[in-house]
């Protein structure tokens, strides 16, 4: 059966992932979040203050059922649902509000019955080009080009037991954060700089651009053909 490589950063070495730990405030709720990109996994591991680890890891794949959230039969409010759900945003107008409501009506899918899932990862960039959607700022266009910027990539994430079990400690290298800390400031710093250019970008003359009132006044709901599809590069 297939197996995988993935990595860990973090400012420990983790030999034995714990099922359900950590915090569940992250973006899919509780389990480990994996790269298989050990450059990010260095960039994620380090900090401006101190060195971290790059912990690898096999998985196998054996059995073990997966939510591709860059799948064509889902879409970008499909993530954004997963977010809303288990990440804390600042709704401090009456818009962002109705949008929230909106979206974990209409959009939400069930993931927790999964025990792998493959998606964004929403660091700060990701998570203000989203904040700025629900405020009706970029439309959801200009929300689904901006998660291809920066090259942040995919994450991949154990949510089961059996996920769990199914895992092995390869080794760690430390994230040198002389290396990787500017790597990281500047993947995000050129991911900001992309996204204030398509930002700027006007979309009022454009008529097929949707905000996030079109969304709730249209009634447009999952499924509908005007949402962009999630095609990650």
């Amino acid at each position: 059966m297939k197996k995988i490589r993935l990595y860990h950063g973090s400012e420990n070495i983790i030999k034995n992932p714990q099922y359900h730990f950590g915090n569940p405030k992250n973006d899919y709720g509780y389990g480990f979040y994996c790269t298989e990109s050990l450059d990010l996994a260095n960039e994620w591991g380090c900090s401006e203050e101190k060195d971290g680890f790059a912990n690898e890891y096999e998985l196998d794949m054996a059995g073990l059922s997966v939510l591709n959230l860059s799948d064509s039969d889902y879409n970008i409010l499909n993530w954004l649902a997963i977010l809303l759900e288990n990440r804390t945003f600042d709704l401090s107008s009456e818009v962002s509000v109705a949008a929230k409501d909106y979206i974990l009506k209409n959009f939400h899918i069930s993931y927790d019955q999964y025990d792998i899932i493959r998606g964004y990862r929403a660091d700060d960039s990701y998570f203000s080009f989203a904040n700025a959607f629900l405020n009706n700022v970029i439309s959801v266009q200009k929300l689904n080009k901006a998660m291809y910027l920066g090259k942040l990539g995919e994450q991949i994430v154990l949510k089961s037991e059996k996920a769990f079990s199914q895992i092995s400690f390869v080794n760690s290298s430390v994230s040198e954060r002389s290396i990787f800390y500017p790597k990281k400031q500047a993947r995000d710093s050129a991911a900001r700089n992309d996204f204030f250019k398509i930002r700027s970008e006007s979309e009022i003359y454009n008529s097929d651009a949707i905000f996030i009132v079109d969304l709730m006044r249209g009634g447009i709901k999952n499924g509908d053909p005007r949402i962009p599809e999630i095609l990650f590069k």
